[in-house]
């Protein structure tokens, strides 16, 4: 149903609240402020009752998608469910109202949480140090890399490549660049895994680093992991992993323990915070002892039975974000790991590729699965047989919000025709899975009976239907304006 603005609504004279005059000792409080700063008009303010305003905003509510209402089955985003708890925690006063500029001795609890979570991070990873500045995960790669180049600017090493192989994220050759690296892609093999002849290839002495994500992003194991790190060393090269994916390992297998030196991940995917629209997040960075050195300033330490900041730290690559870091992602991510403990932890990495599995084999049927038997956590599944009869995957997507689910990410990664790739997380039960299937066979079914131009038209069902997304991307409207 449509909802007209809060403007729209009312009439006037019509108040949600009656403020008593405000007064300073017997003057009015308008009598302290000088004449020029008055207003000679009221503010262009809704003119609607309390009742109102409230069901105005309760509605907007409604129409939202959230992970509180629907299934969002996004592909390398791990949009769980959050425990409300965490919420809770992360909202108590000595959390919440901590200033960064407090003293160190006035802060211990808090800076005992980051060195004991730095503790909990390098236990599930294999890493040695973290640094918890970065404020997202792309921000933790531009980190990383900025480590990456420390690492070899300190042994005077000539490398000004970055190896990228061409499934990876978005962000992986974005990163490189802004570090100042030339980006070489690295092509797949008929496994979905990264062709190590190609990569050898691309191996002449130059590449500062390997980006990779294991489980990539078609939800497969890189098998020749351990292959790929002799090569790295062989030629000095630093091999770098994107924890994009990190939610399918939990308690099973940790990047350290494969080989890898830089680590970024994603504490908002992963452990625990809603994220989307741009944050909150948290992309902290760890690292094995021979970058350790080069980590931003400042870092926890523990000195006896207190905790300190310690700057001083010659060879750092100084601070990439102010203070302590996204503090309230990281107090989140806290209380989920410690919920859950290690057996906790090793149970959501395997129901997620449970879940994953099960939903790739209920829809191979319908959809082309380009890479055949068992995925981990996520799995990209094509659409190129509803292409053929004139529906693409965008169509798909759309059609899919009314049947009440979020679409899946689409046309990622770009190695595959149609994509439509999907994560449905270990916090999803069968019957949301089921639920799902049947609505991709339902429009599957569609396809043939109604034809491609009624595809044309959907979403029907949601306040804002078809929309042009270049013009809306590019070119958004962000305030009301009356007449509009």
């Amino acid at each position: 149903m449509h909802s007209p603005l809060i403007f729209e609504q009312g009439r006037p004279g019509r108040r949600a609240t009656r403020l008593p005059d405000s007064t300073v000792g017997d003057a009015p409080a308008r009598s302290l402020v000088p004449e020029q700063y008055l207003r000679s008009t009221p503010p262009e303010l809704p003119e609607v009752s309390e009742i109102e305003m409230v069901r105005h905003f309760t509605n907007l509510a409604r129409k939202n998608f959230c992970i509180d209402t629907h299934f969002y089955p996004l592909g390398s985003c791990t949009m769980k469910y959050n425990p409300k708890v965490n919420e809770f925690i992360a909202g108590l006063p000595g959390f919440l109202n901590v200033h960064p500029w407090q003293p160190e001795e006035t802060v211990q609890g808090l800076l005992e949480l980051v060195w004991d979570m730095e503790q909990l991070l390098k236990e599930i990873t294999g890493m040695d140090r973290f640094t918890f500045q970065p404020a997202a995960g792309a921000h933790g790669e531009l980190t990383g890399l900025m480590l990456v180049r420390a690492y070899h600017d300190k042994k005077r090493n000539r490398k000004s490549r970055v190896i990228v192989p061409d499934s990876s994220h978005g962000t992986n050759p974005a990163s490189a660049t802004i570090s100042g690296y030339e980006c070489v892609s690295v092509k797949s093999n008929a496994r979905g895994e990264v062709d190590t002849d190609a990569l050898a290839n691309a191996m002449d002495g130059k590449a500062a680093a390997i980006m990779m994500t294991n489980p990539n992003t078609l939800g497969l194991v890189e098998s020749r992991i351990l292959e790929i790190r002799e090569l790295a060393e062989k030629h000095d090269t630093l091999l770098y992993y994107d924890g994009a994916n990190l939610n399918a390992l939990l308690g099973v297998a940790r990047p350290g323990d494969m080989g890898f030196d830089v680590v970024h991940l994603n504490l908002h995917k992963t452990f625990s915070t809603p994220h989307g629209g741009g944050g909150p997040g948290s992309g902290p960075v760890g690292v094995n002892t021979r970058i350790a050195p080069f980590l931003p300033v400042p870092l926890v330490e523990k000195k006896d039975d207190h905790f300190v900041l310690d700057t001083d730290r010659p060879d750092s690559i100084g601070m990439v974000r102010s203070f302590y870091g996204n503090i309230g992602v990281v107090v989140r991510a806290y209380a989920y790991i410690k919920a859950l403990g290690a057996e906790g932890l090793k149970r959501v990495g395997k129901a997620a590729v449970v879940n994953a599995n099960y939903l790739r084999t209920r829809l191979e049927k319908v959809l082309t699965i380009p890479y055949p038997g068992p995925c981990m956590h996520e799995f990209v599944a094509s659409a190129n047989r509803q292409k053929a009869k004139g529906v693409s995957a965008m169509d798909i997507a759309k059609a899919l919000l009314d049947e009440g689910f979020h679409a899946p990410t689409t046309y990622f990664p770009l190695i595959v025709p149609e994509a439509l790739m999907v994560e449905p997380t270990e916090t999803e039960t069968r019957e949301t899975l089921d639920a799902f299937a049947d609505a991709i066979e339902k429009i599957d079914r569609l396809i043939d009976e109604e034809g491609p131009e009624w595809f044309a038209e959907a979403p029907r069902t949601t306040p804002v239907t078809r929309l042009d997304e270049v013009t809306a991307a590019r070119k958004p409207v962000l305030r009301w304006r009356e007449g509009n």
